[in-house]
């Protein structure tokens, strides 16, 4: 087809739901320049999604979920790539641009445990799988009366090993929930304050070819500011502090009257030591702000907090 528009993404039930809500909005704005049926959504599996155990620190941290998605997307296998913006690394390749940002979803973490308890109600002993550093990390600092595994695999799949037995509880994004209409599993949804969430969880982003001027034009017609604002400041929080995937960070910012605010915090593995730091500015400073989180983070924790 002449005009097909082509969206890349990983196979997974929740890339696609996102894929779609992005195919959805397209359609809505640019009805006669794109049309709904003339956009088609291809997959993709990536390195991330083969790995089911173990760690992704271990194998290689957030570009194992992107890599072969933008693979295609610069060989020109596809417009517009659509990822969840807390799995990309904090630089990205040569050549491609974020260029919209679809409305932030609810950005806090869900507990699901097999008896609908709350955090604070799991019994001591309780097996609580994950596979995320953060989640770890916080819960061991709140509730060191737990134990934790590695838990991998899509929501389906994790909400199964709950159902099953094989954990007592196990932590989702509620984004990713609510995408997939998933909701009623919740026992607990979790506050900033209790489970300060991953940097840019909740964020749809679209990616594309910095020289593709029509397709950035056409999606920028779907960007939303104040998500814009909020994941400048998260990304910039996470470079600032050389992010990777063995150190636990979390960070979340919040836009309100043209003002951001951010929050930070990084931890070690075993919840042992925490530090955290909080600034606030206008929205065009936003990635400056972020900066100055990271920095005044990097100062309480000092030299030997990566020490490991």
């Amino acid at each position: 087809m002449k005009n097909l528009f082509r969206i890349a993404t990983r196979s997974s039930p929740l890339a696609l739901a996102q894929a779609n809500e992005v195919k959805n909005s397209l359609a809505s704005v640019h009805s006669s320049l794109v049309g709904k049926k003339n956009i088609e959504i291809k997959t993709f599996k990536t390195s991330g999604d083969l790995i089911q155990s173990g760690s992704l620190a271990d194998a290689g941290g957030k570009g194992l979920f992107t890599k072969e998605v933008e693979a295609a997307l610069l060989e020109g296998k596809a417009e517009i790539a659509v990822h969840s913006m807390k799995d990309m690394p904090s630089y990205l390749p040569d050549g491609l641009v974020i260029g919209a940002f679809l409305q932030r979803e609810d950005p806090r973490d869900a507990l699901i445990s097999k008896g609908g308890e709350n955090l604070s109600k799991l019994r001591a002993g309780s097996i609580v799988g994950t596979a995320s550093l953060r989640r770890k990390a916080i819960l061991l600092r709140t509730r060191p009366d737990v134990r934790t595994v590695p838990l991998r695999g899509n929501v389906e799949t994790r909400i199964k090993k709950v159902e099953e037995g094989v954990v007592d509880a196990t932590f989702l994004a509620i984004s990713g929930l609510k995408r997939l209409g998933m909701v009623d599993h919740v026992s607990n949804i979790l506050e900033p304050e209790e489970m300060l969430p991953a940097v840019c969880q909740g964020v749809i982003g679209i990616e594309c070819r910095k020289n593709d001027l029509k397709t950035l034009s056409l999606i920028r017609a779907i960007d939303d500011l104040n998500t814009r604002y909020q994941t400048l400041a998260e990304r910039a929080f996470l470079r600032e502090l050389d992010g990777s995937c063995h150190t636990p960070i979390a960070g979340l910012a919040t836009v309100k009257n043209e003002k951001i605010f951010m929050r930070g915090m990084i931890l070690k593995p075993d919840g042992s030591e925490c530090h955290q730091s909080q600034s606030e500015g206008s929205v065009g400073e936003a990635s400056d702000v972020g900066i100055v989180v990271a920095q005044e983070i990097r100062a309480r924790a000092g030299k030997d907090f990566w020490s490991l």
